[in-house]
C-alpha cells in the first residue's frame, strides 16, 4: 500500500485520523515531503521566509489492526529513495554554532550519481529517516520533537536494512514518518542534514515477546537503544540503562555482568543535539548480543 505525501500531520497525536488501516504483517510505501515542506526552493529562500507551522510534516498516520498499548512493532526499512535537490540551512541561534552565525543562509545541494554535491565536494549518500514514530498516549507531541514514541530522533542508524522497534502507546499505533535526509552526520549540529523528499518502503510486523520503554534500532552490525531527554547527559543515561535492562531480560546476564560487558565493547553515541529534546543511543555489537542469546531481532 502506498501512503501519499499529501496525507501529513504535524503532531504525533492519538486523535489523528488514520489515512489507512492495515493488518500485520504489512508492506507499505510512505511518500514524504522534506522537513521544510518544499518551502525552500532556492538560495534566496531563508528560514525567515518559512511558515514554521508547516515544518516537519510526517506522512500518515497508518492504523495497524490488532496492535494494542504495550505491544512493540518492528519496522524493517526496505529502501529509501530520495528526491533531489537537497536543502541545508544555517541561521542565527539555530544549532550548536547558532550563536556564531550572523546571517541566515540556504544551500541547495544537488544529488547526482549517488552523491550529494556540496560546494564541489562529492559527499556519499547515507539516506535515513529523521522523523518516525507512533502516537503518544498523552498530549500531542510536535513532529519536530523526539520521545519514547519515536518522533524526530534524527538517528543515522534508521536507514535501509535496519529494523526500528517502537513501543506502542495507543490502539493501532498510528505510525507516521517524514524528514528524510540524503546525508547527515551524528549530531546534526547545524540544525539540518541534507533535507530531501522521497519514498520509504517498509515492512511492519508485531515483535512478539518484546517489552520496551523507548525505541530500539538494529542494523547488520549493532543493536542500539535510543533515548531522548532535555539534556544529552540525561539521554545518554537513559539509553545506557535501557541497554542494561535489555541485556538482563534477553540474555540472562546480571546487572553487574551487563554493565561490565557494555563498558568493554559498547558505545554511548550522539544522535542529535539540535531538537527540543536531545537524543542519544547506546550501541552493542550485534554478533556479541546474538552469541548471548538475543537472536529474535
Amino acid at each position: 500500500m502506498r501512503i501519499a505525501a499529501k496525507k501529513t500531520v504535524f503532531n504525533m497525536d492519538k486523535n489523528n485520523l488514520p489515512v489507512a488501516k492495515v493488518s500485520l504483517p504489512a508492506r507499505l510505501a510512505f511518500e514524504t515531503r522534506d522537513c521544510f515542506e518544499g518551502q525552500l526552493k532556492s538560495a534566496g529562500d531563508t528560514l525567515e521566509t518559512l511558515n514554521f507551522d508547516r515544518v516537519n510534516p510526517a506522512t500518515g498516520p497508518v492504523y495497524l489492526e490488532g496492535v494494542q498499548p504495550g505491544d512493540v512493532i518492528a519496522v524493517h526499512i526496505e529502501s529509501i529513495q530520495v528526491t533531489g535537490p537537497g536543502v541545508m540551512v544555517a541561521a542565527p541561534g539555530a544549532g550548536v554554532l547558532g550563536e556564531q552565525v550572523t546571517q541566515s543562509q540556504t544551500l541547495m545541494v544537488p544529488i547526482e550519481d549517488g552523491v550529494a554535491l556540496f560546494k564541489g565536494l562529492a559527499l556519499p549518500l547515507n539516506p535515513m529517516i529523521g522523523v518516525i514514530g507512533v502516537a503518544p498516549a498523552g498530549d500531542p507531541v510536535p513532529c519536530g520533537t523526539p520521545g519514547s514514541h519515536g518522533g524526530n530522533m534524527d538517528t543515522t542508524l534508521i536507514r535501509p536494512g535496519s529494523t526500528l522497534y517502537l513501543p506502542v502507546q495507543v490502539d493501532g499505533a498510528l505510525l507516521a514518518m517524514g524528514d528524510l535526509h540524503a546525508a547527515m552526520g551524528d549530531g546534526e549540529i547545524m540544525v539540518s542534514g541534507v533535507e530531501v523528499a522521497g519514498t520509504v518502503e517498509i515492512t511492519v510486523t508485531l515483535a512478539k515477546g518484546w517489552q520496551l520503554n523507548n525505541p530500539l534500532v538494529v542494523t547488520g552490525d549493532v543493536v542500539a537503544t535510543i533515548a531522548s531527554a532535555h539534556t544529552l547527559d540525561e539521554a545518554v543515561d537513559t539509553a545506557t540503562r535501557e541497554m542494561a535492562m535489555l541485556l538482563q531480560q534477553k540474555t540472562g546476564l546480571t546487572l553487574n555482568e551487563a554493565g561490565m560487558l557494555m563498558s568493554a565493547c559498547g558505545n554511548a553515541e550522539i544522535c542529535q543535539v539540535v531538537d527540543p529534546l536531545k537524543t542519544a543511543r547506546f550501541s552493542m555489537p550485534r554478533n556479541i548480543v546474538e552469541k548471548l542469546g538475543l537472536t529474535d531481532l
